[in-house]
């Protein structure tokens, strides 16, 4: 297939639900083709169809991003369709409840580095090996508040979204002279069905998974010389009530 075959092409991990199909959605009407990966084949296909995309240009890759095969196997199944990539989203993220960490089980806390840190750390990588040989590409890390204001129970969690903001600002530094965008959105609570419902929260106050999106699409369409590394996103109010 010829890679002129179709409009640019977008990888979006985490893509069956929440943030991930709002970054989908946002890609498509800017003219993107998109590889939706997640776990759950249903919630793959409601995204497809809120991008309104034919399935050849909304490839959907089941994957668990826990595994460390993974990262390779998305790419290998995004370039034998489409041959290129042009943006990455690392949205994909996953926490237990929280939990005391010396009660924290240890194949939560190896799930909890795999999918929050390892799998964007290698799916930057391989994004970056293709992207260089065009010197051009667009990176977005979604990153969380957790990662600088750390809440008891969430120390993995934290030390993770920690990492992949560390992370984001040397890849930046390595891949910028490759005419690489490389950059983190740092969200404050967002409305989502992770959150569970909660009296002290007024989920109205939340970001909306569209804030987010936006946001993606600022550093997406940023020239390169002028692509800000981090984007944080804060509500207009406290969604805690006090």
């Amino acid at each position: 297939m010829s890679n002129e075959s179709f409009h640019r092409v977008a990888i979006v991990t985490g893509a069956g639900r929440g943030i991930g199909r709002a970054c989908a959605v946002a890609l498509a009407q800017s003219g993107f083709s998109v590889c939706l990966a997640a776990r759950t084949r249903e919630q793959l296909e409601q995204t497809r169809d809120a991008t309104g995309l034919p399935p050849e240009r909304s490839l959907i890759v089941l994957l668990d991003l826990a595994q460390a095969e993974a990262p390779a196997a998305l790419f290998e199944a995004a370039l034998d369709l489409h041959g290129r990539i042009d943006v990455l989203v690392n949205n994909a993220g996953w926490a237990p409840a929280r939990t005391p960490l010396p009660r924290l089980r240890e194949d939560d806390l190896d799930q909890i580095l795999a999918i929050n840190l390892r799998a964007p750390i290698a799916l930057t990588r391989l994004a970056a090996i293709q992207m260089a040989e065009r010197e051009a590409g667009t990176i977005v890390n979604i990153a969380s508040n957790a990662g600088r204001l750390t809440a008891p129970g969430e120390a993995v969690y934290a030390a993770a979204k920690a990492g992949l903001l560390a992370f984001t600002k040397a890849a930046f530094g390595d891949l910028r002279h490759h005419g690489i965008k490389v950059a983190a959105i740092v969200p404050g609570l967002v409305d989502t069905g992770l959150i569970p419902d909660n009296k002290r929260l007024n989920r109205g106050a939340m970001l909306r998974v569209e804030d987010v999106a936006g946001a993606v699409m600022q550093i997406v369409n940023a020239p390169a010389h002028a692509c800000p590394v981090e984007i944080s996103l804060e509500p207009q109010a406290d969604p805690m009530k006090r």
